[in-house]
């Protein structure tokens, strides 16, 4: 095959994050079949750290910093019709970057990781493209559209019509559409109309060497503070997350606190914002922020909650979890596209009171939290290789024969 650019919304290192976790690993893989252009942003100066990472690994690349404002991209997109995503990440530099490269190298694939950065394929590529748009973001901000009230509800249903559309357009000119989970995909191809039978599954993997409790000491901060430890774990700016945190603080950790009146439970994940660091040292909670490893406070931990309303696709926070042996305790929502048994390998609970009551159950049985957490543990060394889940990557980008009008 040829050369490939890749253009991500964040820059693929380090990966201590869900779209970074998946972002990383397809690129590594990408790097090993072929020479890989990269066009990507970094968020902050801790991701400008990575820079050197990035080069080692990219034919070239370019690197912005994103700092347009919100409000700023705001009124791009109502001045141009266009989806306030879509208006976010644009920027003239990575439109060049990407122009040259077109002209100067042999790019017969183009991979494009997340759907605001199909923006930057020229209409006239007559090469493969790869449109991984990881979730159907249009779906989230229905669902945040249909909860909330006034500008802010007007908006979020305003970027999911235009995200919609964006969506279908992305699967009728892409080669082949992907989504992290086969739910997603379904989701996407009745949304998609007649390009639904480019759309595929492609799941997220583990590092299950890694993410081993026998090879990981506990976090000692967490360990002095009383027991059962609960712990959330995630990218703490995200608002289904803060929502998911703010649940727990108010609603299900009172609860659990009744019978277990020693529980904390601890925030973990950089950028919280005030709301929530607000809560930090006040009826058992602690919010630490940004953390450089999450796997000590994931072994300090005795349960891993994830109450998440709104969930697209597969959590990596789950799985993570379930690799270092902990129970978890968790919505419907957050288990989508884990085919793991409830249960055995997790506990599926919905409303406040039956998250509370599992986790207490938990606390007061460790015996049987121990099984919980050793089933996990053994689902994800079953179930979860990144070997396993970028099998089919050389399929898609047109390494082996495929019959894409086959529905997978």
């Amino acid at each position: 095959m040829g050369e490939i650019l890749f253009l991500s919304h964040r820059i693929p290192f380090p990966p201590d994050r869900g779209d970074k976790i998946r972002s990383h690993h397809v690129l590594r893989a990408l790097a090993g079949m072929a020479p890989v252009h990269v066009a990507t942003f970094c968020d902050d100066e801790q991701d400008r750290r990575f820079e050197g990472d990035l080069a080692g690994l990219a034919a070239s690349y370019r690197l912005v910093e994103r700092r347009k404002p919100l409000p700023v991209a705001g009124v791009e997109a109502l001045a141009s019709g266009r989806a306030l995503s879509l208006a976010a990440f644009h920027d003239r530099r990575l439109e060049d970057y990407v122009r040259t490269v077109l002209a100067e190298r042999e790019i017969d694939t183009v991979y494009v990781f997340s759907g605001q950065m199909m923006q930057y394929v020229p209409q006239d590529f007559a090469g493969r493209v790869v449109a991984d748009l990881v979730d159907v973001d249009s779906a989230k901000f229905e669902a945040y559209g249909a909860r909330g009230r006034g500008v802010r509800a007007w908006m979020e249903r305003r970027e999911a019509r235009l995200l919609r559309e964006e969506e279908a357009r992305i699967c009728a000119s892409a080669t082949v559409t992907l989504l992290i989970s086969a739910a997603e995909a379904d989701l996407l191809r009745l949304r998609a109309g007649e390009a639904y039978g480019r759309v595929r599954a492609m799941g997220n993997g583990l590092d299950a060497a890694c993410f081993d409790p026998a090879v990981v000491a506990p976090e000692p901060r967490m360990l002095a503070h009383g027991g059962p430890r609960i712990v959330f774990t995630g990218q703490m700016d995200y608002a289904p997350n803060i929502e998911a945190a703010t649940r727990a603080i108010e609603r299900v950790l009172p609860l659990v606190r009744r019978t277990c009146p020693e529980a904390t439970l601890h925030i973990v994940g950089r950028n919280p914002p005030p709301a929530l660091t607000a809560r930090s040292g006040r009826g058992g909670v602690e919010v630490w922020g940004r953390v450089e490893d999450i796997r000590p406070w994931l072994a300090a931990a005795d349960v891993a909650l994830v109450p998440l309303e709104i969930a697209r696709g597969v959590q990596n926070k789950v799985l993570e979890a379930m690799a270092m042996g902990l129970p978890v305790v968790l919505s419907s929502g957050a288990a989508t596209g884990i085919d793991a048994l409830d249960g055995r390998d997790f506990a599926v609970r919905d409303s406040d009171a039956a998250m509370a009551q599992a986790v207490a159950d938990l606390a007061r049985a460790p015996d049987a939290a121990r099984v919980m957490g050793q089933a996990a543990r053994e689902w994800i060394l079953a179930h979860a290789s990144w070997e396993a889940a970028l099998a089919r990557l050389p399929e898609y980008l047109g390494l082996m024969s495929e019959n894409l009008t086959h529905v997978a």
